[in-house]
C-alpha cells in the first residue's frame, strides 16, 4: 500500500514523503480501514512545520480526518464490522469527560492518522458516519466539524435567535455557520473577501461584513445586533480586540487561535476588557462521545459539509500548499488512493 509519513529531515513539505509498504494486519480489537478521503486542518501544517504544541512522532503517518470503510477487524472486535462506514476520533483515546493528561494522543501526531490507503485503529478510536455524505464529505469531520461542534455546544450553548459571530471561510467557521443555523441562533459573518459575501448568505448567514470594506468592524456588529452572544474566534490576534469590541455585555468568545504564524499571541485590550462581562474561553476539538453525538445531529438534519477543493492522493503535497496559502472556501480534500 501506499502511505505518507514525514520524514525527520527536510523543511516543511519537502518532509512529507511517500512509501510503498506492506497492508498492516489487524490485532487483537483493531479494525483495518480503508480510507476513501482525507482532509487538511490548520494543525497539520503547523505539525509540518514543527511549531505544533504536541510533539509529533518521527517518520508518523500524518492527518486526523479521514473517512473509509472497515476492511478487515481483529479477534475480539464489537464495534464494528466489515463493510462499515467509519472515521477516527481526533484524540483516540478520549471517550466522553473531561480531557486529562493520559488521553491526548491525536492521530496524525502521536498516533498513525490517515494519509494513506490503509488505517490501522482500536476499535475504540473510531465511530460510524452517517449514510447520506459522500466520502469527500464524510472526512471533513473530525476536527474541524467537532471544533465547531464544542465550540457552540459546551459550557453554554446559544439559544435560539441569539447572534453567533463566525470569521472567514476555513473549515471551523463554515461547519460553526451551520451549527449555529440549525440551532436556531442568527450568524453574523466576517470575511476578508468581499467576494466570498454573497456565498456565505447561501449558507445561512443573516448578517455579513467584509473587514476590507469596515476594518473597524466590531463596531459596526454592536450596533447592528445589538451585542453578539457568541463569538466563535478562529482569527486569533489579528481579529481577537474586534470581537471583544462586538461582543454583548455578557458575550462569550471561545478562542480556538491563540497565536498566529509570526508568533504574536493574542492580547485582551484592557480598555475594552474592563467595559466588558464577557467570559473568554477555550475548546480542544472533542471527546468521542462528542464526535458521535454531533454526528447524529448531522445525519438528523443532511447537513453537507462544504468542500473548497478535491486533490488526488498522489498530489498531497500541492494540496498542502493550497491550504497553506489560506484563501480557501471550506475544507481542502485528498482523494483515497
Amino acid at each position: 500500500m501506499r502511505s505518507y509519513r514525514l520524514e525527520e529531515r527536510g523543511d516543511g513539505i519537502d518532509r512529507l514523503a511517500m512509501r510503498e509498504e506492506a497492508v498492516p494486519q489487524p490485532g487483537a480489537h483493531q479494525i483495518l480501514v480503508r480510507v476513501r478521503a482525507a482532509s487538511l486542518n490548520r494543525r497539520d501544517t503547523m505539525i509540518l512545520n514543527g511549531t505544533y504544541p504536541l510533539p509529533p512522532r518521527l517518520g508518523i503517518v500524518p492527518l486526523s480526518d479521514g473517512a473509509g470503510e472497515v476492511f478487515a477487524i481483529g479477534d475480539g472486535v464489537t464495534r464494528f464490522a466489515v463493510g462499515d462506514r467509519v472515521t477516527g476520533s481526533y484524540f483516540a483515546r478520549w471517550v466522553d469527560g473531561r480531557m486529562h493528561p493520559g488521553v491526548v494522543d491525536q492521530l496524525g501526531c502521536t498516533l498513525d492518522g490517515v494519509l494513506s490507503e490503509y488505517a490501522l485503529l482500536d476499535e475504540q478510536w473510531a465511530v460510524r458516519l452517517p449514510e447520506h455524505l459522500s466520502w469527500h464529505e464524510a472526512a471533513t469531520l473530525t476536527c474541524a466539524g467537532l471544533t465547531a461542534w464544542s465550540a457552540l455546544t459546551g459550557a453554554e450553548a446559544p439559544r435560539p435567535g441569539q447572534w453567533v459571530l463566525t470569521i472567514g471561510s476555513g473549515g471551523v467557521a463554515l461547519f460553526a455557520l451551520q451549527f449555529a443555523k440549525l440551532m436556531g441562533c442568527r450568524v453574523a459573518a466576517i470575511t476578508s473577501r468581499t467576494e466570498k459575501a454573497d456565498r456565505l448568505r447561501a449558507l445561512g448567514a443573516d448578517l455579513v461584513i467584509a473587514t476590507a470594506d469596515a476594518p473597524q468592524w466590531g463596531i459596526k456588529l454592536r450596533e447592528q445586533t445589538g451585542g453578539i452572544d457568541l463569538v466563535v474566534e478562529t482569527g486569533g490576534p489579528a481579529t481577537f480586540g474586534q470581537s471583544l469590541i462586538a461582543s454583548a455585555l455578557y458575550g462569550r468568545i471561545v478562542l480556538l487561535t491563540v497565536q498566529d504564524q509570526k508568533g504574536r499571541s493574542v492580547e485582551i485590550p484592557a480598555a475594552v476588557y474592563q467595559r466588558s462581562l464577557a467570559t473568554i474561553g477555550r475548546v480542544f476539538v472533542g471527546s468521542r462521545d462528542g464526535l458521535e453525538t454531533m454526528l447524529a445531529a448531522v445525519a438528523t438534519h443532511r447537513l453537507k459539509p462544504i468542500i473548497d477543493r478535491i486533490f488526488p492522493f498522489t498530489d498531497a503535497r500541492e494540496a498542502y500548499r493550497h491550504f497553506r496559502q489560506g484563501d480557501v472556501f471550506g475544507k481542502v480534500v485528498i482523494d483515497g488512493a
